[in-house]
């Protein structure tokens, strides 16, 4: 019989060393008086090619996670290895969390709803009649569908594979009407007309450094999302707040998708406000916040 104050969960990506996921996790499953552990498989630091996925879901499966938080680069590549999918899951066709339940593998998505709640909170009246997303990959989808969300009127999209910018576009006009969301095939062009960017790719971690665009583009007018967290200050969002840029760091959507995935997880309430809190704690102790 499972113990319902048990649980074993996991996150299963590439260069995940960093991730504050896990202490998040852990930390409030304390708080609701769960025996909760986290672990994470990292292919690269476990020696391992990115077709180890199905023995990775296998061997969690096996001994007896919950569940286990997905990333890059697996977003989209887990979705044949599940049985179901919620809705949000299916209609973004990425996948960021997948439970363990009945001998069942079921995808869900909560990446779109912690950039949502970020945006709000972070950039809540930030001018938003014209965006410019960098990324059409896992994250990207769940970003560009918080986005439209977000009553974004027009959304360009940018991806070094065009065609999966034109089918993001695709998807998403299909879903909240025609003429709103376009692939685009220069960034620059699209954001010397843009109310901001946002930035859904790996890079700016210490594995992907660098920035996604050129310096010489962003604008004072500009705000600036991105979605990656380590570090909480990419080169990015340091060079728009020297030209004295809004900006929201990708901390926000990392706490937010990991309240849903607790949620997922365990069947408990999460306090987001002490998530969001411990969050700023760790950030703190690493002297990036």
């Amino acid at each position: 019989m499972t113990d319902p104050t048990s649980f074993k969960v996991g996150l299963i990506g590439a260069d995940i060393q960093l991730s504050k996921t896990p202490a998040l996790h852990r930390r409030e499953g304390a708080a609701h008086g769960l025996d909760y552990a986290y672990e994470l498989m990292d292919i690269h630091a476990l020696g391992l090619s990115e077709s180890a996925l199905p023995d990775l879901l296998r061997d969690a499966e096996d001994r007896g996670f919950a569940g286990v938080n997905i990333t890059h680069p697996f977003k989209q590549a887990v979705i044949p290895h599940l049985d179901d999918l919620s809705d949000d899951a299916r209609m973004l066709g990425a996948v960021n969390t997948v439970v363990f339940q009945n001998g069942k593998r079921t995808g869900h998505n909560t990446d779109w709803y912690g950039f949502y709640e970020s945006f709000i909170r972070g950039l809540p009246d930030a001018k938003r009649d014209r965006a410019l997303l960098i990324g059409a990959g896992g994250a990207g989808v769940a970003v560009a569908h918080a986005a439209l969300k977000l009553d974004i009127t027009h959304l360009d999209i940018f991806d070094c594979d065009n065609s999966r910018a034109e089918r993001l576009a695709g998807e998403l006009n299909a879903r909240f009407g025609e003429g709103r969301a376009f692939a685009t095939q220069d960034a620059g062009v699209s954001l010397s007309s843009a109310d901001g960017l946002i930035h859904a790719t790996p890079m700016g971690m210490p594995a992907h450094p660098g920035m996604p665009i050129s310096a010489s583009l962003i604008e004072p007018r500009h705000w600036i999302a991105d979605i990656v967290y380590m570090p909480l200050v990419t080169e990015l969002l340091a060079t728009a707040e020297k030209k004295g840029c809004r900006t929201l760091s990708g901390g926000g959507m990392a706490v937010f998708q990991a309240v849903g995935a607790f949620r997922l997880f365990c069947g408990r309430e999460p306090d987001a406000s002490r998530m969001s809190a411990h969050f700023t704690e760790l950030c703190m102790a690493e002297g990036v916040a």
